[in-house]
């Protein structure tokens, strides 16, 4: 099941989305912009290992995965992606396509984790090794836009620009908006541990996906050895593993033929198709079906509308006997169909004008104002007795700080939840209250901070903490470090998904994420340079130096114009210990990166007079010659 708490960005619009930045850098975007707009279409794909498997498809999954937290979680092989990174890019290329010939998975890792929502039970992970995750990567990047132009708006979760709040904001809509005050709440008994593999075969097959070598290597990743937490290992007939890179899309593809069964019943029926017109919305124009709607709300047809995040969803409809009837229904389907059983005791009809109904760790009903029926919302009980125990625990770290931490750790840790969970649930109308009790429970647990907690800085201070609580009476710090009062969190009512964001056009992007500022052809040239005795490390940073200093040098703020120019130089050398990674690394001129090394005075001459730097840009030099172990030079 899906946890309560998943978090949405807090930024509306950003200057810049990283996966969508890192496909411009491997000149990737179009070509998977090609597999949507085929896909959409409705073409078929029969030949896709040469690009899943290309250079810069593989070199584009290591830039993905290095950034993700659970890189450094070893397999059963017991490596990182420090393993992959200390590869050059040919060797790692080479490498992928060589352990791909005749794919045979190594053993996945299974650990237990605690649930969030009940720390007494857990849930089963997969640690898949860091050479197959990569290789799912790989495989990910390719069907995610094929799938894309397939799946449901109605599904948000694992998905490219969608979240919870999307799926809360939806759910708000057909309750209040649409009239629907009968919601059937279903949950699938062990969703991710019960994936009929060969249905899930078909259904690749019949969205497209028909390149048989691809299907092999999916067959083998699905039926990859679980290493169990006691040693022994045990061979899967069903299930993917939660924690495997594409588990999540796979998911989506066997769920995605629940979604278009539900929504052929109303909201893509044949009636509503038939009598639908174009009509202009916001300069675009869009199919309508609300004529088709009336038409078929004068006959028998049921009304119910799906909310899915991965596999946990919600339908609603207008009437008892309706989603009654929509119970048995889609059970008997998903059963049939999929394969899969439902919770009995999870799974049920809510009254919405009675009872709460709990999803994605908000209860939601609804109750009259001003003679209409409104949405109003809480902060669901699991998540409540979840805050307070986490809270707890952090502010009794900021007391006692453990073995490792620092007091204004403890703080920013403390700040960093508190913010996340308010970023959250503040989407409950009635969230302000919950949080109001939330913080009376943490009272007496505050009281452990004693004198230390000043209701004024000393020092005029700013920040994200003192940005968004400066004006809470229940503002309070420590020493200079604020610590966000819990209590004080404001309702913000969830916005639904605009149908235009689309990763995988160039206009549903630009609302989302801005292109690189420069022109890309020296870019793509960097990319194809043979980068020999480096690693990947290197290599992949070097094109995001080169993008991060919009292609100029670092030093003069000139933009490159011939590739011979364009120097990588490590700040700290490497015979003195320093490493492949971002921060130790800048890009600069061939002059320049001369300069930082020179000794000799006649070569620091000609390099000076050249280069004719100003009194900033020698600052400048002179640090990344102290960095690298010379005296500085004057102009």
């Amino acid at each position: 099941m899906v946890t309560e708490n998943k978090r949405r960005s807090t930024t509306k619009k950003p200057k810049k989305v990283n996966n969508l930045r890192y496909a411009e850098y491997y000149d990737m975007q179009e070509t998977f912009d090609g597999l949507y707009a085929k896909a959409a279409k409705g073409e078929t794909f029969d030949s896709l290992m040469d690009l899943i498997f290309s250079k810069d498809n593989i070199l584009l999954a290591y830039r993905n995965i290095k950034g993700n937290g659970g890189s450094v979680t070893p397999g059963t092989d017991g490596l990182t992606i420090r393993a992959i990174e200390k590869c050059s890019p040919e060797t790692l290329v080479q490498k992928v396509r060589n352990i791909t010939k005749n794919y045979s998975p190594r053993a996945v890792r299974r650990k237990e984790i605690p649930k969030q929502s009940d720390p007494s039970k857990t849930r089963p992970l997969g640690i898949p090794c860091i050479w197959d995750r990569l290789i799912q990567q790989c495989i990910l990047q390719v069907l995610e836009p094929i799938c894309e132009a397939k799946f449901s708006e109605n599904s948000y979760g694992f998905r490219p620009n969608r979240d919870c709040e999307q799926a809360i904001a939806a759910s708000y809509r057909h309750m209040q908006q649409s009239h629907l005050h009968y919601v059937v709440e279903f949950d699938i008994k062990g969703f991710f541990d019960n994936v009929d593999h060969s249905k899930l075969i078909k259904q690749m097959w019949a969205l497209g996906i028909r390149d048989k070598r691809l299907i092999y290597i999916v067959k083998r990743i699905l039926k990859a050895p679980i290493q169990l937490e006691n040693g022994t290992t045990a061979a899967p007939v069903k299930g993917t593993p939660q924690g495997g890179i594409i588990s999540p899309l796979l998911a989506n593809i066997v769920l995605n033929e629940l979604d278009w069964w539900v929504e052929s019943q109303w909201a893509d029926n044949p009636v509503a198709v038939a009598r639908g017109r174009n009509r202009q919305l916001g300069g675009n124009t869009v199919f309508d079906k609300s004529h088709g709607y009336r038409a078929m709300r004068t006959t028998r047809l049921k009304e119910m509308h799906i909310v899915r995040y991965a596999d946990d969803f919600r339908i609603f409809c207008q009437n008892k006997d309706s989603a009654e009837r929509t119970l048995i229904a889609v059970t008997k389907w998903l059963k049939e169909r999929l394969r899969l059983d439902v919770s009995p005791e999870k799974t049920q009809v809510v009254n919405l004008n009675k009872h709460y109904s709990e999803f994605l760790g908000i209860k939601m009903r609804l109750t009259k104002k001003k003679n209409k029926l409104v949405v109003q919302s809480r902060v669901s009980e699991k998540a409540v007795k979840r805050i307070k125990t986490e809270a707890k625990q952090k502010i009794k770290n900021i007391a006692r700080p453990p073995k490792g931490m620092t007091e204004a750790r403890a703080i920013l840790n403390y700040n960093a939840f508190v913010m996340g969970e308010h970023n959250y649930y503040q989407m409950a109308t009635g969230v302000s209250l919950d949080f109001r009790d939330i913080g009376y429970e943490l009272t007496r647990t505050m009281k452990r901070l004693g004198d230390r907690l000043k209701k004024e800085p000393k020092d005029n201070i700013g920040g994200a903490v003192v940005d968004r609580y400066s004006c809470s009476k229940l503002m309070r710090y420590i020493k200079n470090l604020p610590v966000a009062p819990i209590s004080y969190v404001r309702t913000k009512a969830p916005m639904c998904k605009k149908r235009s964001i689309q990763k995988y056009t160039p206009e549903g992007r630009a609302e989302i994420h801005e292109n690189l500022g420069f022109d890309t052809k020296m870019l793509r040239a960097l990319l194809r340079q043979e980068v020999h005795e480096q690693s990947a490390a290197y290599a992949d940073n070097r094109l995001s130096l080169f993008c991060a200093q919009y292609g100029k040098c670092a030093v003069t703020g000139q933009v490159f114009e011939s590739l011979g120019d364009i120097h990588c130089h490590h700040k700290l050398p490497k015979n003195r210990g320093g490493r492949d990674n971002y921060q130790n690394l800048i890009i600069v001129r061939e002059s320049v990166h001369i300069l930082i090394h020179a000794t000799s005075e006649s070569t620091i001459a000609k390099c000076l007079s050249e280069l004719s730097l100003n009194k900033r840009q020698l600052a400048k030099l002179n640090k990344l010659r102290k960095e690298a172990g010379n005296p500085p030079v004057s102009a």
